[in-house]
């Protein structure tokens, strides 16, 4: 797939003076030190979907909210955003916020046609199938890191920034894969049938679909690392309906665009902001994820953290990948994998302790903070 080089906006810039990496004030946080390569002396640990459905102070804030407030409302409404986003770090003490929101908001705030549906998920109004229908979309304009659409969004990490103090929060993004899939298939789908087809019947409209997809959802990423986000996560939720050849052809070069516009944000001393990809199901590439710009690569629980590193050459920090299942197994159970997990983790350059996915909505809340603590107590044993 031939993708154009990303906008002028993603070029190499300065964080704002006062960035909490400019100003030192989470520079020297575990995860920090671990996504650039340096084993702290405690292993950081934060959850994918750590805020939301499974904490009761989320059911109890969603459920005082005026009938009429939608799931994609509220992910733009920055004291609401901020405060999901800090439920899970008062409650269970990670060593990160990951900011509350929905892979599909970047498609909103582009002007695209969505809603979440209960039961179903993101629900639009119309599928994007042929050449003309990527034209359209295409020619509908896209985002910019400086846009007043995304002040919402800043203004959110803003206030969540401020409270976290020496806490990082990491932005979050979707692939453009996962992007352009849920826009070809036009609701969540189990193959990706329709999204496979078109990447193959016509490439030529893939391309551009795939470029506008990494522009849209790399200027939303750009824009919460420059209001103070000190790492960035690429998720790639439906990765793994491809091949290998497939990924590396058709979708790498896109994954490669959108990471290019939070590429070169640095600090005053130097150091540039840490990205992290994950994908789920994409254990035949990582080694194309991480050759897409990524300094982090995420895990699935499909494998072994030593054999995922062994796959890099052991030279990339890892984040992963405890089995989201196993939050419900007797604690013993949890325990010996977690454990696991940590003893494997020792053959990157640095680990963080992640999910392989994310939290199930029904996950007992407890279980995540006495796990948070048995990682920490655990040091880098």
């Amino acid at each position: 797939m031939t993708v154009p080089p990303a906008l002028p906006p993603a070029s190499p810039a300065p964080l704002p003076a006062d960035h909490p990496l400019s100003t030192g004030a989470t520079a020297s946080s575990p995860l920090i030190q671990a996504y650039r390569g340096v084993r702290p002396a405690t292993t950081p640990v934060w959850f994918m979907r750590q805020a939301g459905r499974s904490l009761p102070e989320y059911r109890a804030l969603r459920s005082d909210l005026r009938t009429g407030t939608s799931m994609l409302d509220t992910c733009l409404d920055p004291e609401l955003a901020s405060e999901i986003t800090l439920q899970p770090v008062r409650r269970h003490g990670v060593d990160a916020g990951i900011f509350f929101s929905d892979i599909v908001i970047p498609l909103r705030l582009a002007g695209v046609g969505v809603e979440i549906a209960a039961g179903t998920g993101p629900v639009f109004d119309h599928a994007v199938r042929t050449a003309a229908d990527v034209d359209a979309l295409v020619g509908s304009g896209t985002l910019q890191a400086d846009d007043d659409a995304l002040e919402p969004v800043r203004e959110a990490v803003r206030r969540t920034v401020a409270q976290l103090g020496p806490v990082p929060l990491i932005g979050f993004a979707g692939a453009p894969f996962t992007l352009a899939a849920y826009l070809v298939e036009g609701r969540p789908s189990r193959d990706h049938l329709a999204a496979r087809r078109l990447m193959h019947t016509d490439p030529a409209a893939w391309g551009r679909l795939m470029a506008w997809c990494a522009d849209v959802t790399g200027a939303f990423l750009r824009a919460q690392l420059l209001a103070g986000a000190s790492a960035g996560q690429l998720f790639d939720s439906w990765a793994g309906s491809l091949s290998r050849a497939d990924y590396v052809q058709h979708v790498a070069p896109a994954s490669a665009r959108a990471l290019s516009w939070a590429r070169g944000l640095s600090a005053s001393d130097g150091a540039t902001i840490p990205l992290v990809h994950f994908g789920l199901g994409t254990a035949s590439f990582l080694d194309a994820m991480r050759d897409a710009g990524a300094d982090v690569v995420g895990v699935d629980y499909r494998l072994p953290l030593d054999e995922a590193s062994h796959r890099l050459d052991d030279a990339v920090p890892l984040q992963g990948n405890i089995d989201p299942a196993l939050l419900a197994a007797p604690w013993p159970v949890l325990e010996a994998h977690a454990r696991d997990v940590l003893r494997r983790g020792r053959s990157a350059p640095a680990h963080v302790v992640n999910l392989g996915h994310g939290v199930p909505p029904d996950t007992d809340p407890d279980v995540l903070t006495r796990l948070v603590a048995l990682v920490h107590e655990a040091g880098v044993e």
